[in-house]
């Protein structure tokens, strides 16, 4: 198994995962991050989780200032996507990609429908048509993939008039800058009149833009299939699975589902704004990037707090005692990596059991809470990925965070379960390691320890 997985799985995984497409995707959507952070903050804010407060701000005109600020963060990242993800894909190649941003930037708006309807408070009357406008509908999460697709159209086109040498040369005596301008006008001509024609046929044969066509026929099909338990428990097994065997499935799993979790994050985001929690239990997804985060990777993949408490407490042979030490510093932002590398968890058929059921546990219960109600549906609020679990559940849940507090706290524990037996198999080995003693007298003095740390434990 393990030849086949080195041999064929993994040489095929990861020539796929390094394609210029993924790549490209995946380090441009890093440039949304600060974006999603300091929206989470204003939205937080305009929502506050004391009604003391939240009924302060709006009496005080704070609210509407606050959302101003979520506005232009959540509101405008499928811009800001189509824009880094062009200028990635073409400095990969070795080329300035600012000019093939600004030109993705433009050619997204260029297809973009220019007039909005207005209508009345209740919505159900037609006032007047707005024109000259881009509708912000469209710059945020429902327009996310069709963003990423004419990104990656964009930075090809780019590329590929630079790499054939097919650009204006001026003399070395003009100024870069002027120059760069000029390099830039063959493909922006191609790209921009691309763009035009785009707009003119949907808009006469379909009557709709390309991005609202993408959404209806390609976004919403997607949502479908990912925004369930079964696309939940795909995504969990396939993140352990692969990091088991060395391969880091956060980065590849979430490169390749990253835009989809952004897009229902992003939506949840949207129902809150208007319409607040009632909304989200109506409408909002279960399955957004917060719940991955806050319940499937804290602590590290494989929910590994368990793991660490058990060399803390536990653990009988130096290796595991040392490394508890080592490890639980990071593992408290999030970090894992010296117990991926260091015990190995990594191709250690001892330990991958309970890294990949931990976190399939912990996701799947948190999915089925918020399903019967037990748990809010989360309004798509987000932390940095190193902020400690219990504050980043507190802050994730917004004025319901103490119950994700709580949550995660009793998925933690419920991580520990998991992992004791197993650690303490593995505990077992080191120790008939380090000490050359038969299985039978490692066994003993490890009941030995364990019973006396439980007595301990207790006792306090």
């Amino acid at each position: 198994m393990q030849k086949w997985m080195n041999d064929k799985l993994l040489p095929a995984v990861m020539k796929f995962a390094n394609t210029k497409v993924i790549s490209s995707m995946k380090n441009g959507l890093i440039y949304t991050m600060p974006l999603t952070i300091v929206g989470s903050i204003f939205l937080l804010l305009s929502n506050f989780p004391v009604p003391a407060v939240s009924e302060y701000f709006m009496k005080t005109g704070w609210t509407p200032w606050f959302a101003q600020v979520t506005g232009a963060t959540f509101d405008l990242m499928a811009i800001i996507a189509v824009f880094a993800i062009a200028y990635q894909w073409v400095h990969e190649d070795g080329f300035q990609g600012l000019p093939a941003g600004i030109l993705a930037l433009a050619a997204y708006v260029i297809t973009l429908n220019p007039t909005k309807d207005v209508m009345n408070a209740s919505g159900n009357k037609l006032l007047g048509v707005a024109t000259g406008v881009i509708d912000k509908t469209w710059t945020g999460g429902q327009g996310m993939i069709a963003a990423i697709i004419l990104g990656v159209l964009v930075g090809w086109t780019y590329s590929w008039f630079l790499k054939r040498d097919i650009r204006i040369k001026l003399p070395e005596q003009v100024p870069a800058n002027v120059s760069g301008a000029f390099t830039a006008l063959i493909p922006a001509s191609v790209i921009l009149t691309g763009a035009f024609f785009i707009y003119i046929i949907f808009d006469s044969a379909f009557h709709m833009t390309m991005v609202q066509a993408i959404y209806k026929v390609v976004q919403i099909p997607l949502q479908g299939m990912t925004d369930s338990a079964a696309g939940l428990f795909i995504y969990i097994f396939l993140i352990s699975f692969l990091w088991s065997f060395g391969i880091h499935g956060p980065v590849l799993i979430g490169g390749i589902m990253g835009p989809i979790l952004t897009t229902t994050t992003l939506e949840n985001v949207k129902l809150f704004q208007e319409g607040g929690q009632a909304a989200l239990q109506a409408h909002g997804h279960l399955f957004v990037q917060p719940l991955i985060d806050q319940f499937v990777t804290v602590t590290g993949s494989g929910m590994t707090i368990g793991l660490v408490l058990y060399m803390l407490i536990f653990a009988k042979s130096k290796m595991f005692k040392d490394l508890g030490k080592l490890a639980f510093g990071p593992i408290l932002f999030n970090i894992n990596e010296p117990l991926m590398f260091g015990v190995p968890i990594v191709l250690n058929p001892v330990l991958i059991p309970p890294f990949i059921i931990a976190p399939l546990a912990t996701g799947m219960l948190t999915y089925a809470a918020m399903a019967t109600g037990i748990l809010p549906v989360l309004s798509g609020v987000s932390v940095p990925w190193t902020t400690p679990a219990i504050i980043s559940g507190l802050i994730v849940g917004g004025a319901q965070g103490w119950k994700f507090m709580l949550w995660q706290i009793l998925m933690m524990l419920l991580s520990c379960a998991i992992w004791f037996p197993f650690a303490r198999v593995q505990d077992r080995q080191n120790l008939k390691i380090e000490q050359g003693q038969s299985v039978d007298d490692v066994d003993d003095a490890i009941d030995a320890a364990e019973t006396t740390a439980t007595t301990k434990v207790s006792t306090h």
